[in-house]
């Protein structure tokens, strides 16, 4: 099913984000040598993109489950951005509320100016009180405040080297910010499950990040999204993501976890079109490893024996 049907697909660095939910073992003793081989790795398998998390500071009693290990999303996307030459760099997601929107602009027109345009901006509200807390940001207020920083967002990554916002967060003009964007529109994915954030991603995004939903949840909010984004008129072009289930090509002979989907790569690529039939376009995957060699062949017959499956 290749061509215009054909579903893309990305990747969750390693590394870069290490909360107990999915990190693999070897991650914990590994770092800027493995992200750059797992970058390449995905440039030279044809994946859409390498996504990096956001998080600015772990309060202790969120540490056990979560780490204190957060790369930070730009220095990290431009650090890969000079080492690979093809892939996108996602943001999955920055919680672009914790900053000012010129800031934020500032960080990531740059990103994308050095990389050649492949910047995807993934924004989400955050859920860490804490660390709204110790930047002086209201962590109540942070939905209200991410759609307007969208917004504020919006112009300050459009093509106008003076950007103007005039919000009830933020306001400002006459301000110039260069250099700008190598592309003229900035894809704007925006992050989230609550009916709050689909809504959101409905009408300020160009694009939906569910937030772990499984399958069987997908189509009534790709549905909503449908309708939402009927109702408004909005009829632009529209990315809809999903995150899969675990996977390992093969069969593999250790245990690599019940959620697991393995098998020969035309099953996985079966398995994984029943995505594209709800109306998702692309695809996050992550697959299960015991060592960064496993994981790069792992994403290497991902690219060569199930993409053109999809």
């Amino acid at each position: 099913m290749a061509g215009v049907t054909s579903l893309a697909y990305g990747i969750q660095l390693p590394v870069q984000s290490q909360s107990t939910l999915y990190t693999e073992e070897w991650e914990t003793g590994a770092g800027a040598e493995d992200l750059v081989a797992v970058a390449r790795a995905a440039d030279d398998a044809g994946f859409a993109y390498v996504a990096c998390c956001d998080h600015v500071a772990v309060p202790r009693r969120l540490a056990p489950a979560m780490s204190t290990v957060w790369y930070d999303p730009v220095a990290t996307l431009a650090h890969l951005a000079a080492v690979t030459e093809r892939v996108r760099l996602l943001s999955h997601v920055a919680v672009v509320g914790l900053r000012h929107p010129l800031l934020t602009a500032k960080q990531y027109a740059t990103l994308d100016h050095l990389s050649g345009g492949r910047l995807v901006l993934g924004v989400g509200a955050g859920h860490v009180r804490e660390e709204f807390e110790v930047l002086g940001v209201d962590f109540e207020r942070r939905g209200a405040v991410l759609d307007e920083s969208i917004d504020a967002l919006r112009a300050a990554l459009g093509p106008d080297e003076f950007p103007e916002h005039h919000g009830k967060h933020y306001d400002f003009a006459g301000l110039g910010q260069r250099p700008r964007p190598a592309q003229p529109h900035v894809p704007l994915w925006v992050g989230g499950s609550s009916p709050a954030a689909v809504r959101r991603a409905a009408l300020k995004g160009d694009g939906w990040l569910p937030q772990g939903d499984p399958r069987e949840r997908l189509p009534a909010r790709i549905e909503r999204i449908r309708r939402l984004r009927e109702d408004a008129g909005l009829d632009g072009p529209y990315t809809v993501g999903a995150l899969t289930e675990p996977l390992y090509v093969g069969t593999p002979a250790w245990e690599a976890g019940r959620r697991t989907v393995s098998g020969p790569p035309r099953a996985l690529a079966e398995s994984l079109r029943a995505y594209r039939a709800m109306g998702v376009d692309q695809i996050l995957v992550r697959f299960r490893s015991r060592s960064r060699t496993e994981l790069t062949d792992q994403m290497a017959a991902f690219g060569a024996e199930v993409a053109p499956d999809l």
